[in-house]
């Protein structure tokens, strides 16, 4: 495995600057070491984001290096449906979430939990 230095054109995902530092918040308090982002399937249309705060690494994650004290690990089984996806922390009033902007989906479950590719 190999650690690849933050270079936005060459990431499977591209991650904002307000993202990563909402990550680098969680992971000061939390256990986990890494951020790791996978789709599992589930929901009405078939997919939903997963982001895991992770001690180490999967043997087939990819690693990305966003900062200093921030690691994104991405499932490699999980690229197919993550590719050119943009990961941003929007608020909205006095709320904030992390919102993927995916290029790959299709159609979205009417509560936004889910989404499909095909």
């Amino acid at each position: 495995m190999s650690v690849e230095s933050f270079d936005p054109s060459s990431q499977v995902v591209t991650v904002s600057p307000a993202a990563v530092a909402h990550f680098r918040r969680q992971l000061s308090s939390a256990q986990g070491k890494s951020v790791r982002l996978s789709v599992k399937k589930s929901g009405c249309t078939g997919f939903m984001y997963a982001i895991d705060l992770v001690e180490q690494a999967s043997a087939s994650d990819l690693h990305y290096q966003l900062d200093e004290q921030v690691e994104l690990l991405v499932d490699s089984n999980s690229l197919e449906v993550l590719s050119g996806t943009q990961i941003d922390l929007v608020r909205e009033g006095v709320n904030q979430q992390i919102k993927f902007i995916n290029p790959n989906v299709k159609d979205e479950c009417g509560c936004g939990e889910s989404f499909s590719v095909n």
